[in-house]
C-alpha cells in the first residue's frame, strides 16, 4: 500500500504530468497530440506517460497508427487523486493555456496518415 501511495504522489509531482492528466480529462489522446500541446519532445512525453502508467493513473490501448492514453485509476490513491484533480486547477493560467491548444491539434496532420505534413523547416 505504501509503495502504491508513493508512486501515485511521485507521478503527480511533475507539472507536465499534471497537465497530461488534465488534458486526458477530455478524453483519449495519443503521444503526438500530447507532445504538441506540451511543446515537449516525444521521448520526454513518453517517459511522463510511463511514470503515469506505472502509478496506475493512465492506461493505453493501440488503435491503428496510434497508442491512445486515457485516465484509469488502478488503485484507491489514484482514484482519489484523479477525482480530486478534476476539481482542481481549472483556473490556473498554465493549465488553461495548455487546454486552449487542444481544439487546434489534428492527430492526422501530426503523426501520420495521408494528410500528414512534414514538421516546420523539413521537406
Amino acid at each position: 500500500m505504501l509503495r502504491s501511495f508513493v508512486k501515485t504522489m511521485k507521478a503527480l509531482s511533475d507539472p507536465s504530468r499534471v497537465k497530461i492528466l488534465k488534458m486526458l480529462e477530455g478524453g483519449e489522446m495519443c503521444v503526438c497530440e500530447l507532445r504538441e500541446a506540451l511543446g515537449l519532445a516525444q521521448p520526454t512525453v513518453s517517459k511522463h506517460l510511463k511514470v503515469l502508467e506505472e502509478a496506475g493513473l493512465v492506461a493505453s490501448r493501440k488503435e491503428g497508427l496510434w497508442v491512445n492514453y486515457r485516465l484509469a485509476a488502478e488503485n484507491r490513491y489514484g482514484e482519489f487523486m484523479l477525482a480530486s484533480l478534476h476539481g482542481w486547477l481549472g483556473d490556473d493560467p498554465e493549465i488553461q493555456a495548455t487546454l486552449a491548444k487542444l481544439p487546434a491539434i489534428d492527430r492526422h496532420a501530426l503523426c501520420g496518415g495521408a494528410t500528414a505534413r512534414p514538421p516546420a523547416g523539413k521537406s
